[in-house]
């Protein structure tokens, strides 16, 4: 397994699940001192980094990035697949298209986590759900060809009224049938809304092409009271090798916050 961790741009919205948003440099040049072998970019949009640069910041420190999340495609307007809105939707699709070149050019794949929208107040379920799965097999058919995959991520009840658990993402991604569409579990949330997080990490393991880690309490591995070496043990017995990220509070502070990862992190795996 790989160890990343997940930052963003210091123009990023506050609703980002980030350690550090800070200058990308600087970012990038921590996860490297403190043994991390990628970091995932929050973004906003395909604006907000130069892809160059990035370029050359990642051949310095010898780090990846396996992911690109869209978290705040969805923050900032409530921009979303589901919406009954024509245009919130096309918006919302090539905000995603423009995220999926990004991936595209860095051989990473992208998430689609509150994006996918809500389940409209007043409207039977199978119309949001219909314009999801439209949503989603448009930007598969563009991500296809360009070699990226696009991960669902389960969210919680509380954030999030559709597609809660790792099973309802294994169901919704057999509707959408296409092969790079695949589950990106969230430890986080399968702590609220999977009976088992092992079992569920079982189950669908061969849909699973990446993995969010943070504890109960959504600050480091460790400093809460999910089991990680047992969900590392299973992990290991199925076989994965793909990342398994920190997507936490930057709490107490950021340095701390990514030290404390790494470091139990690196004990486990």
């Amino acid at each position: 397994m790989k160890l990343g961790i997940a930052i963003a741009p210091k123009e990023a919205l506050p609703s980002a699940f980030v350690v550090f948003r800070d200058d990308i440099e600087l970012s990038i040049k921590k996860a490297h001192s403190l043994g991390y072998d990628g970091v995932e970019l929050a973004l906003l949009d395909s604006s907000q980094i130069d892809l160059n640069h990035v370029d050359e910041l990642c051949g310095k420190y010898g780090l990846e990035i396996p992911m690109i999340s869209s978290g705040q495609v969805y923050a900032q307007g409530q921009l979303c697949f589901s919406s009954p809105v024509k245009d919130i939707q096309e918006q919302a699709k090539a905000r995603i298209k423009g995220l999926i070149d990004l991936a595209e050019h860095f051989s990473a794949m992208i998430n689609i986590g509150r994006v996918r929208g809500p389940v409209e107040a007043g409207e039977p379920y199978e119309n949001s759900e219909k314009r999801f799965l439209d949503s989603m097999d448009e930007v598969a058919a563009y991500a296809e060809p360009k070699g990226v995959v696009i991960a669902v991520e389960p969210v919680n009840r509380y954030e999030i009224n559709f597609l809660n658990n790792v099973g309802q993402a294994a169901e919704i991604c057999a509707k959408i049938d296409r092969p790079n569409v695949k589950i990106m579990p969230d430890v986080f949330h399968m702590n609220i809304e999977d009976a088992s997080i092992e079992a569920s990490l079982a189950a669908h393991i061969d849909q699973i092409v990446y993995i969010h880690f943070a504890d109960s309490n959504r600050l480091a591995p460790g400093m809460g009271h999910l089991n990680f070496p047992n969900i590392i043990k299973v992990l290991k017995s199925l076989g994965y090798e793909g990342y398994v990220t920190a997507e936490i509070l930057p709490l107490p502070t950021p340095d701390e916050a990514a030290s404390q990862a790494a470091r139990y992190l690196r004990s486990l795996l």
